[in-house]
């Protein structure tokens, strides 16, 4: 049976180019709504969801997106209200010299290069070419885009199960 696009019906044409117009600028939306989402929910280069390296406890506590866990002296434990940590654990600590040293990934986060728990040795490695492993033995890397961070990365039965965002300067964990 013959539709009207095949006998040329200038209008049928044009609705159908319009529709299709308009169903390509909805995929464009869909699609880059994820990306979107991700890079503003970022735990890099410089924090995470409004909570930046470098920033004192009372500029931190200030954005009302933290609260305090521990205070063991020159650092204190923290955890961001949207990711609680539970009873033993904490989502970052605050340096009394140099402000927010730490942030540990909480389930969902992922770097801007799209790593984040439960991904594997070889996206790790995919992801940051320049990987390299402390003397202890853990991968980390530098933040590309901020030369004052890195990330830490805890691999097991090639996964990551923790990682790290946190100063080169910091003086809260090992």
């Amino acid at each position: 049976m013959a539709t009207p696009e095949d006998h040329g019906d200038p209008m049928t044409r044009t609705t159908v180019m319009k529709t299709a117009a308009s169903l390509a600028a909805g995929l464009l939306l869909v699609s880059a709504s994820p990306a979107v989402a991700q890079a503003k929910e970022a735990l890099g280069p410089f924090g995470y969801g409004g909570v930046k390296l470098g920033m004192s406890a009372k500029t931190a506590r200030a954005t009302g997106k933290i609260v305090p866990k521990t205070n063991d002296g020159g650092c204190s434990g923290w955890d961001l209200k949207a990711h609680p940590t539970g009873e033993n654990a904490v989502g970052m600590f605050i340096s009394k010299k140099r402000g927010v040293a730490v942030i540990f990934a909480a389930k969902g986060m992922k770097t801007p290069q799209g790593i984040g728990l439960g991904s594997t040795t070889k996206q790790l490695k995919r992801a940051y070419p320049r990987l390299r492993t402390s003397a202890s033995g853990y991968p980390y890397v530098s933040v590309e885009g901020n030369p004052k961070a890195y990330y830490s990365f805890l691999v097991s039965r090639g996964k990551v199960y923790e990682m790290a965002l946190g100063l080169n300067t910091q003086d809260c964990v090992n």
